[in-house]
This record gives structure tokens, C-alpha cells and sequence, in this order.
């Protein structure tokens, strides 16, 4: 069985120092929002906690172990493997800290893309790792308050300022945020 300590030591020696505090920050805000919208508080913390576990992990890596594992890669993720960091986070959660919750592994592996219709854990995950209080880009301010008022209205504007941020880059969208989006904007309004 995992217990927290076990997953901090595992991240203490497998994240740089700044992810490590992070994904501290990551837990404790993932409490504080479970807190106002009625998410399970134990399983928001592990999965806060644990979320970023295979973060800085080689793209050659997290390709490997998505091949291990019969992950399909599409190519947006062929081009971006960081981008797998997320479902590979959820393997190494069950592989090596023994986690077999669904609900949890689920909020691991899609709390950097999104997907359509989110529960209620996936979405707290999401826009906790966006609005933790160690981030800092703009308009997370208006972000960390609207997160408090409304968590749809909050996702749908990291979505709108995630697809924003890699159309400027010149990046490919994930298919998984838009289809977040667009499920947000027309059901969950």
C-alpha cells in the first residue's frame, strides 16, 4: 500500500528541487479546492502530490515506457514527449508507489492535457497544477480568483490560455484540451 511519505521521498530523488516544491504546492492546493467543491481531500492530495512524478523524465524515456506499456503515441506527442509526462506519471504511480485508484491515476495522467468531460477529481488536479501559488505568468492572478468562484469558468479560461500560449509558440494543440474546451464551453456552463 502507498503511503505519502513514500511518494515524497520518490519525488525528492527523481524531481529537480523546484519541481519538488511544486508539486508540494500542487497537494496543497488541491486540498484547498477539494475543500470548496466537495472532492475527495485524501484523494486530491495524493494525486496532487504525485501528479508530476515522471516530469523529468527523458523524452526518450517517457517514449519508452509508452511503448512498454502499449500506449498509442499520437504525433503531437511524438513531437512533444513531455506532453506524456502525465500518463506515464500515472504508470509510475501505480508501478512504483502501488497506487490502483482509478479516479487518482486518471487525474495524473490527464492533469496537462484536459480531456471532455472531466469529474470532479480531474478537474481540481488540472487547475490546481495551473494556479499553484508558485506559478506565475499572466493572468494567473485573475485565474487564482476565479478558481474559488467557479471551477468550470476557471478551466475553461486555462484551457482558452493554454491553446493561446502554444498557438503562439507555433506548437500543435493536444486534441484532449480541445475537446476539454469544447465540451466545458457547451455542457458545463
Amino acid at each position: 500500500m502507498w503511503n505519502e511519505n513514500d511518494i515524497i521521498d520518490y519525488l525528492k530523488n527523481h524531481l529537480k528541487p523546484e519541481r519538488y516544491e511544486h508539486s508540494l504546492s500542487v497537494r496543497d492546493t488541491a486540498v484547498k479546492l477539494a475543500q470548496i467543491y466537495g472532492a475527495d481531500i485524501y484523494k486530491a492530495r495524493i494525486a496532487g502530490l504525485a501528479h508530476d512524478c515522471a516530469k523529468n523524465m527523458s523524452d526518450n524515456d517517457l517514449l519508452d515506457m509508452a511503448l512498454s506499456h502499449n500506449i498509442k503515441v499520437d504525433n503531437v506527442c511524438m513531437e512533444n514527449p513531455k506532453l506524456l509526462h502525465g500518463i506515464i506519471g500515472a504508470i509510475v504511480a501505480k508501478e512504483k508507489f502501488g497506487i490502483e485508484d482509478d479516479e487518482i491515476l486518471s487525474s495524473i495522467a490527464y492533469h496537462t492535457t484536459g480531456k471532455k468531460d472531466m469529474s470532479l477529481l480531474q478537474k481540481v488536479i488540472y487547475i490546481a497544477d495551473y494556479v499553484e501559488p508558485l506559478r506565475d505568468f499572466p493572468g494567473v492572478q485573475e485565474l487564482r480568483e476565479e478558481v474559488t468562484r467557479d471551477l468550470n469558468k476557471s478551466i475553461l479560461m486555462a484551457f482558452n490560455n493554454t491553446i493561446k500560449c502554444v498557438i503562439d509558440k507555433g506548437q500543435l494543440l493536444h486534441v484532449d484540451t480541445i475537446k476539454g474546451r469544447n465540451y466545458i464551453l457547451r455542457f458545463a456552463q
